[in-house]
């Protein structure tokens, strides 16, 4: 039932449905660091989903914390790529929204 109407293709012995894939209008994204052009770097498990938000947007936006020149930022370590971005937002005291409750002393 799930695949009328919609292509089909077998892969070995397995038979497998094609869908569309999703394409937001707007990509969302928080970064450590930007160059100017948009190239993008990422820290701890930043990496993990925002590289891939990047580009399904039809435009991107990224928040990050520093924006710097073209060119200092070593290719090696670029994440995303500028041709993925469209807009920087510089927010250079980033809430950090990530909290730890203390219910009791720590025993010594």
């Amino acid at each position: 039932m799930i695949a009328e109407g919609k292509e089909t293709r077998q892969f070995g012995e397995n038979h497998y449905v094609l869908e569309h894939s999703l394409t937001a209008y707007v990509g969302l994204v928080k970064a450590w660091k930007a160059e100017k052009s948009g190239n993008l770097i990422y820290r701890r498990m930043a990496r993990n989903f925002n590289p891939m938000c990047a580009m399904a947007g039809k435009i991107t936006v990224a928040e990050v914390e520093e924006i710097v020149e073209v060119g200092e930022l070593d290719p090696d370590h670029i994440h995303t790529p500028g041709i993925f971005v469209q807009r920087l937002v510089l927010n250079t005291h980033p809430e950090k929204r990530i909290e730890q409750c203390i219910v009791r002393a720590k025993r010594e």
